[in-house]
């Protein structure tokens, strides 16, 4: 089977969006299936390997495979343009910072493409339209993502929350909310609360006063460790779609506190007193959840090892694309 990768106009650059791209791409050659990755540019991405052709393509019509997916609204176009049969898009935000909602809305509904979406909120996002999706998530790193036994609870009366940072100042930035976690910081430590803040990005660096501990765009092995010094994982985001960071400090026993806007990211996994808390959309919500972790050690404990099983249910690369073979084969 042979496999297009649309990524013209929209490219790829050091992001979690590209990564999971080109983790996906990587992950179905090493199942055996012959997949290119197209493009109208050279790539950006330096984050890791790119095991697959990337291509400098501008004439998509004489294009010959079994598939061809795009992955975002900026390369719709032109795979509508392909003769290849089985097209797709693969919508893994909801990309308001493209287009306005009833043109996203709009140019889906006129598209003859399948719609394939990597999370549940995306699912009902486009069922609120009338607009039919199927799942198919990309799937996790157990061998780079995994709990460090005795780091985290070596000292509980000391807690780390962590965060992703993102720029407060650039708008397409603002749906990640750090504002909020700065401020869960704050209020927490002015109640005397004794905790520290440790922050994973590549959106450049905090500007702030804050005595911050900021990861930008570590190795894996510093990732992982990142993620195990975290005793709670704050998950401010209100425009997601598979919300990548909690999942992944989920992996390593630390329980999230998320909100329930509708596009949180989290819906797939987090679940309240479960694997993590679920607060109200609003700050005061979100703090006093986070009060709530960090005065229970118990409730800590318990959420996180629910938290570990739940994203390995959820399975790895090779386990997701493997249901992406599946369903692209029974004509999907």
């Amino acid at each position: 089977m042979r496999i297009i990768f649309n990524l013209i106009g929209c490219g790829t650059n050091n992001n979690g969006g590209s990564m999971t791209l080109i983790k996906s791409a990587n992950t179905l050659k090493s199942i055996g299936i012959d997949v290119v990755i197209i493009d109208s540019g050279e790539t950006k991405y330096t984050w890791g390997p790119i095991e697959v052709p990337y291509i400098i393509e501008k004439n998509i019509e004489n294009l010959k495979a079994d598939a061809i997916i795009c992955s975002s609204m900026i390369s719709l176009d032109s795979t509508e343009k392909s003769t290849i049969k089985n097209k797709y898009i693969w919508i893994r935000g909801w990309e308001t910072w493209v287009y306005p909602e009833e043109v996203i809305v709009d140019k889906l509904k006129k598209s003859s493409v399948s719609i394939l979406v990597n999370s549940q909120c995306l699912k009902d996002k486009l069922n609120s339209f009338g607009l039919e999706s199927i799942i198919i998530r990309p799937g996790y790193d157990f061998d780079e993502i995994y709990q460090i036994d005795d780091i985290r609870n070596s000292n509980v009366k000391h807690i780390t929350l962590g965060g992703l940072f993102s720029s407060t100042t650039k708008k397409k930035r603002q749906t990640k909310r750090t504002q909020w976690i700065y401020d869960t910081y704050d209020l927490l430590s002015d109640r005397g609360y004794n905790i520290t803040l440790e922050m994973i990005g590549s959106d450049g660096y905090p500007q702030t006063s804050r005595n911050i501990i900021y990861n930008k765009s570590p190795e894996p092995e510093t990732k992982n460790k990142f993620y195990n010094r975290c005793d709670i994982w704050l998950a401010t985001s209100e425009l997601e779609g598979l919300h990548i960071p909690p999942a992944e400090a989920m992996l390593t026993g630390c329980p999230v506190v998320g909100t329930n806007t509708p596009m949180s990211g989290t819906q797939d996994y987090l679940i309240n007193m479960e694997t993590g808390l679920i607060s109200d959309n609003n700050l005061i919500s979100f703090i006093s959840s986070v009060e709530t972790l960090i005065c229970d050690t118990k409730l800590r404990r318990r959420l996180g090892l629910n938290a570990k099983s739940k994203i390995k249910s959820m399975g790895d690369r090779k386990y997701n694309m493997t249901k992406l073979i599946d369903f692209i084969q029974m004509g999907g």
